[in-house]
């Protein structure tokens, strides 16, 4: 099959390289003239284990080709996939479709024969419908279908959840299209993963509904984690209880620092308005944005009260920054919120995270970047865990108290306990929900 994918970010690249894998002839679209000058080069502009690998076996069997040119990537092209940006609209938490609908004009305007238009960014339940009357607007002879595929990568493992998915959602309005999008996916269907048609609105509502449901389970254990502090029960162990009952499973029971990401805050904040503007509130979604954001400003005060009540003048070593591990992606991550707290208080704020400079540097400002753990805590008063990092789980422990002015740590990630950071010398742990 012959495949345009429109947009480079995370998902459109990600979703380029793995289809290419697939055996399909893809050509990624951007409008950045510099992005497509680095993956032409072989250059990844994100960071995802694996993917630099791949790209480059794809691009070297000649499956795969990157071009600013998008009339010339969609004429002949059997399906066409939008996967440009929808962040949240400004004042109103609703999703922008600004970029959406004019790759829909401009698909419009190129399409030579059949082809069905493929949504695979996050979008807000109807939008496929606007599509597909953006497109027929632009060109009314156009021949074509819409389909909504929803993305359900994890970054930091997105290649193995594109190639052994949990399941595809592909929502359509007609057998032709089905075929197609059949097709696309066969290699995964003859590895018998499962794929779900749907109609357009049921897979629109599926991402939204999955996302949202993930991030309650976070929120969720993050506020029994609170609850834990105040009765002298124990977080990992009540995890580990609820997660062996398999009605409940053991994923997104970590407690810790609040979601982030480009996706929960984003989806979230979609769904709730959507509820809005259907007259239908979705409470519970609601309640845990406004719990989220209230566990990062508590982890503030856990880091503040380490250290006696005061920030100002000390020297705090925060160890990860990115909102996750195995990602460069800063978006909304709990950093944002906690690090110029700390860097308002009056601290002076070292930073260390293996992939997180890229993009910190401008979101942190005031901050200094050091690329060793230990160098990091040199002289601190405070060590703050914030992302666990692969680097961090199995750090020297009293090698990095003894480096120390005041051996601190506030652990956000419950990678230690208080009797492994006291049996190295810290004189102070705190974790979460212990």
């Amino acid at each position: 099959m012959k495949i345009a994918m429109i947009g480079t970010g995370y998902v459109g690249l990600v979703s380029g390289v793995c289809f290419s894998d697939f055996g399909h002839e893809v050509v990624c679209v951007d409008k950045n003239p510099e992005k497509i000058e680095m993956l032409l080069k072989g250059e990844v502009p994100i960071y995802e284990p694996g993917l630099d690998a791949l790209l480059a076996k794809n691009v070297e069997a000649g499956r795969l080709s990157f071009s600013t040119d998008l009339k010339s990537a969609v004429a002949g092209a059997d399906a066409v996939f939008i996967a440009v940006g929808t962040p949240t609209r400004r004042g109103d938490g609703h999703a922008d479709l600004t970029y959406v609908m004019a790759a829909a004009e401009e698909i419009a305007n190129a399409l030579t024969g059949y082809a069905v238009i493929v949504t695979k960014s996050t979008v807000p339940v109807g939008t496929n419908r606007q599509v597909k009357q953006t497109i027929r607007k632009a060109n009314p002879n156009a021949e074509f279908d819409v389909a909504s595929n929803p993305e359900f990568l994890r970054e930091g493992a997105a290649i193995d959840d594109f190639m052994r998915p949990d399941r595809v959602v592909v929502g359509t309005t007609s057998e032709k299209a089905e075929a197609v999008m059949g097709e696309i996916y066969r290699p995964l269907f003859l590895r018998e993963f499962p794929i779900l048609y749907t109609d357009l609105e049921t897979a629109e509502m599926i991402k939204y509904a999955a996302n949202a449901f993930l991030a309650t389970k976070i929120t969720f254990i993050n506020e029994i984690a609170r609850l834990c502090e105040k009765t002298g029960a124990d977080i990992k162990q009540v995890s580990r209880g609820m997660g062996l009952d398999g009605r409940i499973g053991n994923k997104f029971l970590h407690a810790g620092p609040g979601y982030g990401g480009s996706c929960f805050p984003k989806d979230t904040a979609a769904l709730a308005r959507i509820g809005q503007d259907y007259s239908c509130p979705m409470e519970i979604v609601e309640t845990v944005i406004k719990v989220n954001d209230d566990i990062k400003r508590r982890m503030i005060e856990k880091v503040v009260d380490l250290c006696g009540g005061s920030v100002n003048g000390k020297t705090i070593a925060v160890f990860g920054v990115t909102f996750k591990p195995n990602t460069d992606d800063m978006r909304e991550a709990p950093a944002l919120t906690i690090v110029p707290a700390l860097v308002g208080g009056g601290a002076k704020v070292r930073v260390v995270d293996p992939q997180g400079q890229r993009e910190g540097e401008a979101l942190l400002p005031g901050v200094q970047w050091v690329d060793d753990a230990y160098k990091a805590a040199a002289k601190a008063d405070c060590v703050v865990i914030l992302t666990e990092w692969n680097e961090f789980r199995a750090l020297d422990l009293k090698k990095l108290a003894k480096k120390m002015e005041t051996p601190r740590m506030a652990d956000l990630r419950n990678i230690y306990s208080d009797k492994d950071a006291k049996q190295a010398g810290f004189e102070a742990y705190v974790g979460v929900g212990r």
